[in-house]
């Protein structure tokens, strides 16, 4: 009745499952925490916590008030809180953010809002072909002698 093989297949279907998108459709309220290992597309209120290693994607009728912390985010609709991510945050002319961010890369597009405090992970490349200070120094020093 209950053979080893029936219970392996339950246990595979359960873990594939994990690994598909996660959907809180609009008019969907949640108040708590979240936790998963799959993407996500919200597309109503979360009030709590998001945890995710996949892709956070939230439409022009979502709303997260709270903490997200993920890999990648993109945004149409609100956020207010503290948002943690190891990637990129992918603003579309519709979002509106509030709160504190931390990311490593940002991509905004006209009329977004964004109003937070920001602080970017990785290193800062210095160009190769901008002058030092001393050089810029300089060549101001011989245009006002003229």
């Amino acid at each position: 009745m209950f053979s080893p093989d029936k219970k392996k297949s339950k246990l595979h279907s359960t873990m594939e499952s994990s690994t598909q998108q996660n959907i809180i459709a609009q008019g969907t309220k949640i108040v708590g925490d979240i936790a998963s290992q799959g993407p996500f597309r919200i597309d109503g209120t979360v009030e709590g916590n998001v945890k995710t290693s996949g892709k956070v994607v939230v439409g022009k009728s979502g709303y997260i008030k709270g903490t997200l912390q993920g890999e990648n985010a993109d945004f149409e609709g609100k956020f207010a809180g503290k948002l943690i991510l190891s990637g990129t945050l992918t603003l579309k002319s519709s979002a509106h953010i509030e709160g504190e961010v931390h990311i490593s890369k940002l991509a905004v597009e006209p009329g977004a809002t964004f109003n937070a405090t920001c602080s970017m992970k990785g290193t800062v490349k210095a160009l190769a072909h901008e002058p030092s200070q001393s050089q810029q120094t300089g060549a101001t020093q011989k245009i006002e002698n003229k």
